[in-house]
């Protein structure tokens, strides 16, 4: 059976031994547990790396997502209450012809941890090989696999799992990798949430389903994080802290019009002077209130006359 997962695991295994070659070089032991734990961080920084063209595009549909909230409010209005089979697919292609129209996608948040799967499941064969004394597809020979296999963090080994070890220090290593997963992911999700949402969109079916991966995607982690290897578990944390840390900077910089990050942003760039605070109602503009013209009698008209 041909191995489908054979590009991913030669490109995991290329990153790899190349970092680990260039943490050698510079000194560091080759079976140390730090110069592959590098080598991992290494792995990450060239796949996220690779993957901001995904973060940018993800960046302006989720943008294009709030826009079009009230188009789409518009058009499940108008098919409420019509269950019927044609009247179902009619709003389901009209609802596709709209994202198409507005380049859209209500799974654009998913798609960065999506592109990543394969990297995270040929990391674990990758490692599972080496663990077995295999030698991997490329650049990992059978002693660079078993080097990396054996080699320890705080006397917990990259191939130990939280269920496969009855050591004390992995399971403690492993259940606070995991927690810090959990943590990381529900803490970049919570903030794209609570501080890049305009308020007009609160309640609408894409907030809900923002709602949803809020608790979906740290469980995920939580259930599968038990069955996977230390060194995958590596990777993954460090890949979630880089998207919790590009996440900050992308709130910071370039929040959604209308969020809360929009106004604290414009709030600091008034207090650096670099945008003028404009008032909402100007003084020219404000309405005056007018007074009531008191009727005017005969006696007093002739003699404002004279």
């Amino acid at each position: 059976m041909v191995d489908l997962l054979w590009p991913i695991k030669w490109l995991v295994e290329l990153v790899l031994v190349s970092f680990h070659t260039l943490f050698t070089a510079m000194g560091l032991e080759s079976t140390s547990g730090i110069s592959w734990v590098l080598a991992v961080v290494g792995l990450v920084l060239v796949v996220r790396a690779a993957l901001i063209p995904v973060f940018v595009k993800q960046i302006k549909s989720q943008r294009n997502m709030m826009l079009v909230q009230p188009e789409l409010k518009k058009l499940q209005d108008k098919y409420k209450g019509k269950t019927d089979r044609d009247s179902r697919e009619r709003m389901a292609r009209e609802q596709m012809d709209l994202y198409k129209r507005t380049g859209s996608n209500p799974l654009s948040s998913c798609l960065p941890l999506l592109l990543q799967m394969p990297i995270f499941t040929g990391l674990f064969f990758v490692l599972n090989d080496a663990g077995n004394n295999k030698s991997g597809v490329g650049l990992l020979t059978q002693e660079m696999a078993i080097s990396f296999s054996q080699a320890e963090i705080f006397g917990a080994k990259l191939s130990d799992t939280f269920f496969g070890s009855d050591l004390i220090n992995v399971k403690i290593i492993a259940g606070i990798m995991i927690v810090a997963m959990t943590a990381s992911q529900f803490i970049t999700q919570k903030q794209i949430m609570t501080k890049n949402q305009n308020p007009d969109v609160q309640n609408s079916q894409f907030m809900q389903t923002q709602k949803i991966l809020l608790y979906v995607l740290p469980f995920v982690f939580l259930i599968s994080g038990v069955s996977f290897p230390l060194g995958v578990m590596t990777y993954w944390l460090v890949s979630n802290f880089w998207t919790m840390g590009q996440q900050f900077l992308v709130i910071r910089n370039m929040p959604t019009p209308g969020s809360i990050a929009h106004k604290e942003r414009e709030a600091r760039l008034v207090k650096k002077g670099k945008i003028k605070l404009e008032e909402s109602t100007p003084e020219a503009e404000v309405e005056q209130p007018t007074q009531r013209q008191q009727p005017v009698g005969k006696n007093r008209a002739k003699k404002k006359k004279k």
